[in-house]
């Protein structure tokens, strides 16, 4: 099995979780179709058919010796926090 770069992964759910705010401050047509857009890339990516199953398995993978798991670990300062709705 394939298993998706942490990096990119990390950045979905960065976007997933950006576009959910921004979807609850105020919805819109754009916000709502970027947001299928990036659960339906996160979905794919972690083999599974349901947003809240593919954060957790992106989650996990984040957490694995080879993810990011972290603070230190990551260069860029991201922290490791789940970011499950």
């Amino acid at each position: 099995m394939l298993v998706p770069d942490p990096k990119v992964v990390r950045t979905l759910l960065t976007r997933y979780a950006s576009l959910k705010i921004a979807q609850a401050e105020r919805e819109s047509a754009v916000t709502a179709q970027e947001l299928e857009d990036v659960s339906y890339t996160l979905c794919v990516m972690t083999g599974t058919t349901v947003i809240r199953d593919a954060i957790a398995r992106a989650d996990a993978l984040l957490l694995t010796p080879g993810g990011t798991a972290g603070p230190t670990a990551d260069p860029e300062g991201e922290s490791d926090l789940s970011l499950a709705v």
